[in-house]
Parts: C-alpha cells; structure tokens; sequence
C-alpha cells in the first residue's frame, strides 16, 4: 500500500476537541486576525446546533476475560462530547482492582490459553477477519470516534479507520514469519535463536488517535502470540471497546485482549507498576512518560516502549516552494487541531521568504473552517476538553505577553463546545514559551533563520526530537538536514507521511523505542539462544 500523507488525503488538515471559555483575556481580544468569511459564518451557525451522529453506543463496560462487565467498584465516568460538553455516555470506571482482574485473565490466556499456541497462521487469519470486520463497521467506528474525540468525521472515515484495517492486515501478514537464526559458533555446537511472544503486555494509548494508537499496539502485540491489557483514555474510551468486541467476534479467544477504561492515577499506574505484566507500551505525555518508567522500574524491571512528546522543527529553506510549503506547514501544524506529537510546531523559514510565508499562512489559517465535525466540509473541529482547551489559550496569552506577533486567530471560535480560531504567530524566539513547549494545539509559531548551520543548532535545541520536515529544492540541503536533524522521522518535501511498514519514535524526551513496521515487532519479542552440543559432525 503506498503511503498515506494523513494531512493531504482530504486537501485539507482535520482537528479534535477542547473546553469551555466564558471569555477571552483582554491581551487576547487585541489580535488582529479575522474570521468572516461566508464559510465560517455558516460553521459557526453549524457549531450551536450540532448534528447527532447516528450510531448507538452499545459498549460502556470493561472487557475482561471477553465479556463486558462492570468495574469492581461499579464507578462510573461521563464520557463527553467535546462539540458540546454534554454526556455522550456513562463509562466502567476501572481501577487497581479491575486491572488485577484483567492481568489475571491475560496471564491465564498467556499461560494456559489457545492464543500463544495457535499457529501462526491461525493467528493470521483472526487478524484478517478482525480487518474485514472494520471495514464492514467503517461508518459506526469513525462515528464514534469523532464523536468521543471531535476529530471530522470525514478524516475518521476516510483515512483513520481504513488505516486501522490496513495495520491489522500488515501484522496478520508478519504473524507467520516471524522466525529466529541459526547462529555459527566456535566449537562443535548447533546454535540457534528463538523469537518468542514476551507474555502479557500492558497498554496505555492517549486520546488524539485512539482507534490508530490501539492498532499501532494491538496489531503486533498480537501478532507475535502475546495477550494484552490495554487501557483506554479516559477521554476517549468508546471506539476501542467497539474495536475490541469486533477483534472477538473475529475469533480473538478469551483473555486475549482485556480493556480497562479508567484513569491514569489508578487504572494506568496499576498497569505500570503491575508485577504480573512483562511488558508496557505507552503513548502520551513525556511527564506522565517518566512516571511510567519509574513504575515499571520499581516493580519487576519490565521492559518499556515509551512514544512521547514533540515539539518538530518545519524548515522553509530559502529555495522553497512557498506556496507549497506553506500548505504542507499548515498542514504539519492544524491536522488534528493541532493535537499531534508530531506537529511541526517550530516553523523556521529563512528570512529571504519570510515575509512573503509570513503572509500566505496567515491567510490560509485564516481560511480554515471550524465548526461540527459531522458537516461536511469542516477542517477543523473542538479540542478534546475544558483543560487542553485552557491550556492553549492560556499559551496564546504568553506568546502575545512574550512580545510574539499574534497575525490571525487567538480566542475561542463560537460560544458553545471547545472550539479555537486557528492561530498564527510571527516574530517568534528560540526562548518563548510558545516555542518551547508542547502546545498540543492549533497554534502556528513562525521563526527566521539566516544561515543553515545556525537552524540545524536552533532545530536541535529542544529536549525532544520525535519529527522534523524540510522543504527545499536543493538535495544536497537535505542530505545535510536529514544527517544532522536529531529527530526519528525527517520528512523532505512533505509532511505526515504514514504507512504501516514506516517505523515512528523519538530520540531524546520523545521516547524510546519504534512502532510500526518490522521494528514494531520487537517491542513484542524476545530472543533465546538455545545450544545443542553435536557429535562427530559432518560440517561446522
């Protein structure tokens, strides 16, 4: 399958969900940038009265040992719409005692279960039918999907759900290929290597990418024959749980795959620190990042794949394509609604064509239309809840505070659900706020650069290194970028490109590990070397 540009697929970026603001600070109120176009107009209108989705959450409890029941404590938690802020649904509210219930059925269904004994090819085929299966669901998984989380429906549907088949078939295809060495050695001896499932995995995934960050995990996890406790958002809990009974109804046995919906304080630090999981990956916050790690340290030393934080450098070298690159730089920064880790936050564009980017992103962030996710034609819908929507705007107050020049943008779009103006900022610093930490929002920062060698420095003075793009017309700049750029995806002359074969991790505080393609497997794997002494042998 040729790889998808996620941002480019629609023509368009795509956006998530946020909270709500009775008003703006007055630092706020003076930006500059308008937003009256007929377009918006009707967003807005569209954004008061939101459409209902039509598919029917059927699945609030956990999933345990493959049937849905309630958390032990029978909490639960409102899952809310983040074009509104009203209750979609109630939700299982899993804590330390759920979890000891999943681990105890994953354990089981390791130990004593079909999974791990299955032959490969068996196990191939559930993860194919598992994919036909999502593919007949579309429609009802992209629903929920952006109705739990704001992201447009048409990005759901269009690019996030068939990539999810396409995950679970690129695993399905690895589950019967997977095979170890034999390894010559000094001595009369038959050595080979063994490549066997780790055992029971711990899963955390965030809320920006659910259904894509459950197949990033699930896929391989299963494919090499472990079982698993994944642990949803509790932002987002509703598309997994469908996903999950859709995996069983594929003929996942038993035990195999266990969801726990809860909180992170309970649910996901009984995960971490659990002495009967053998292995945890998450997907989140580089804080909550080091905490897991600890906590897998401090219990049974199990081994951790951590995918974090990023705040990706955009490079506009003076031989750009302007034009280009500032669609491709748009895209890098609003898909999502700008709740990407690898969003390129920092744009650094040479002063040659400063002015003139300067300019045409302003108008394009200008253009963008906000509103309900469920209308056609939306680019961008609603942060996720009150507090990122808070948090962004609290980080927009800094950048006009720290002296940046707010262009467009700046305050909440509509009166109801959690909706921000795309924002662009120009005159922006190496030491602003705005241009050293994650935002997590629809927020462009906008940089100039002189010299190659001075943007390499500036690119790589950040404690993460998760992503970087570069436009320029001339190889031998980005041979040079691509070398130096101290980042675990450089895309040239494009942006957001993903495909399943494609491996994606950081260096530094964005994490350590790859997801995705053959790397991805060995997060699942672990090797045994296995010495057989030989008598009188023909050959060595």
């Amino acid at each position: 399958m040729a790889a998808r540009r996620l941002s480019s697929l629609l023509s368009r970026s795509f956006t998530s969900a946020s909270s709500f603001s009775k008003g703006r600070p007055s630092s706020v109120s003076r930006g500059i940038g308008k937003y009256s176009t007929a377009a918006a107009a009707a967003a807005a209108a569209a954004v008061e009265d939101p459409i209902t989705p039509s598919v029917k959450v059927d699945y609030t409890k956990l999933l345990i040992n493959g049937q849905f029941v309630d958390a032990a404590s029978g909490k639960t938690f409102p899952t809310l719409d983040p074009r509104t802020g009203d209750v979609i649904a109630h939700v299982a509210e899993g804590d330390a005692e759920d979890v000891n219930r999943a681990v105890a059925a994953a354990r089981k269904a390791f130990d004593e279960g079909p999974w791990p004994k299955m032959t490969a090819y068996e196990r191939s085929r559930v993860l194919f039918r598992f994919a036909d299966l999502i593919e007949k669901h579309n429609d009802e998984l992209a629903a929920l999907e952006s109705w739990d989380n704001g992201k447009t429906f048409e990005q759901s549907a269009k690019i996030e759900i068939p990539m999810l088949a396409r995950f679970f078939r690129y695993y399905g295809g690895y589950a019967d290929k997977i095979h170890g060495l034999t390894v010559p050695a000094d001595g009369q001896y038959h050595v080979q290597t063994l490549h066997e499932p780790i055992g029971v995995a711990g899963q955390i995934i965030p809320w920006n990418f659910p259904l894509l960050m459950f197949a990033w995990k699930v896929a391989p996890a299963l494919a090499c024959g472990n079982t698993i406790l994944l642990k949803t958002a509790e932002q987002t809990p509703l598309s997994a749980l469908y996903a999950a009974q859709l995996l069983h109804e594929a003929g996942l046995p038993p035990g195999a795959l266990n969801v726990v919906s809860g909180f992170g304080p309970t649910a996901g630090a009984a995960v971490a620190s659990h002495m009967d999981i053998d292995k945890v990956a998450f997907t989140g916050s580089t804080d909550t990042g080091k905490i897991v790690l600890e906590l897998a340290a401090k219990s049974n030393l199990k081994t951790v794949t951590l995918e974090l934080g990023g705040k990706s450098p955009f490079i506009v070298c003076e031989d750009a394509d302007v034009d280009k690159a500032v669609e491709s730089a748009h895209s890098a920064l609003f898909f999502n609604q700008g709740q990407c880790c690898c969003a390129g936050s920092r744009t650094f564009v040479h002063e040659r064509v400063y002015d003139e980017f300067v300019e045409k992103a302003k108008a394009r962030a200008a253009k963008r239309v906000v509103g309900d996710p469920f209308k056609g034609g939306i680019e961008q819908g609603p942060q996720i809840d009150s507090a990122q929507f808070e948090k962004i705007l609290k980080y927009i107050d800094y950048g006009i505070k720290d002296g940046a020049t707010l262009e467009t943008g700046g305050e909440r779009f509509g009166s109801k659900g959690y909706y921000i103006k795309p924002t662009v900022f120009s005159n922006v610093k190496d030491d602003m706020r705005i241009a050293t930490d994650e935002i997590f929002g629809p927020v462009q920062t906008v940089l100039k650069f002189k010299e190659l060698d001075e943007v390499i420095k500036r690119a790589n003075n950040s404690r993460y290194g998760l992503a970087a793009g570069v436009f320029t017309q001339n190889i031998d700049t980005a041979n040079t970028l691509t070398r130096a750029l101290r980042a675990g995806s450089v895309w040239i002359n494009c942006y957001d490109v993903f495909d399943a074969s494609i491996p994606f991790g950081g260096y530094k505080m964005s994490g350590n590990g790859r997801e995705k393609g053959i790397y991805g497997l060995n997060n699942y794997l672990q090797v045994k070397a296995v010495v057989t002494p030989l008598k009188n042998p023909a050959w060595l």
